[in-house]
């Protein structure tokens, strides 16, 4: 008699019904780190909670490093699958997107470097990460009543470096602090993410100001 497999569960099936999400609202007054505390110890709402608030901005983010969304959305039920089972054993965490964020992007450049042999310095090199697909709300385009200028500014983002591109879109599109991007990003140093903003900016200023 053939073993049965194993089916594989996936981090969707881990998460409370729709039902269960009046339980989930005392959280919001929680800080992360709170919620991340609570989550280590085994609180399962407190999972629930952090995958609800997350999930889309992680496929989001996603999609500015690859257009893949099968890689995507395996990476990032990985990764809670992952956190769920090293609970009892995590680090504690002050900021759950910033956390979440950093390791989606290396749980997907670790993909696609294993699929397509790309070297260390790849993702610096690939002009195709981080396009900046901004949305309506975003600081960037808020500031600009014409649409002519939002699209001026669109353009103007696609002479950035990669590092630059990124850099702006945690500050303005995902609200980090600098001291968030400068984790995500890996710098040594905070003045490294404003260095970095602030040349992105400058350039930006100077394409627009020839438009």
């Amino acid at each position: 008699m053939k073993p049965e497999k194993k089916e594989m569960l996936s981090a969707s099936h881990l998460v409370l019904p729709l039902n269960e999400s009046e339980s989930l609202l005392k959280f919001e007054s929680k800080t992360d780190e709170e919620v991340w505390n609570a989550f280590d110890r085994g609180n399962e709402l407190a999972f629930n909670y952090i995958y609800r608030v997350h999930v889309k901005a992680m496929f989001r983010y996603g999609s500015q490093i690859t257009c893949d969304s099968g890689l995507i959305k395996d990476c990032v039920q990985n990764i809670f699958i992952q956190l769920r089972d090293k609970r009892g054993s995590l680090n504690s965490v002050s900021h759950i997107k910033g956390y979440l964020f950093k390791s989606l992007q290396r749980e997907i450049i670790r993909k696609l470097r294993k699929e397509t042999k790309l070297g260390r310095d790849g993702m610096d090199q690939k002009e195709t990460y981080f396009p900046i697909t901004l949305s309506h709300e975003s600081i960037l385009i808020q500031r600009e009543k014409d649409e002519e200028i939002r699209q001026e500014v669109r353009n103007a983002l696609k002479a950035l470096t990669v590092r630059q591109r990124q850099a702006i879109l945690l500050l303005y599109e995902e609200g980090m602090s600098y001291k968030e991007i400068a984790d995500i990003m890996e710098f040594s140093e905070v003045k490294s993410a404003r260095k970095i903003i602030y040349r992105g900016l400058a350039t930006l200023k100077g394409i627009l100001k020839k438009t």
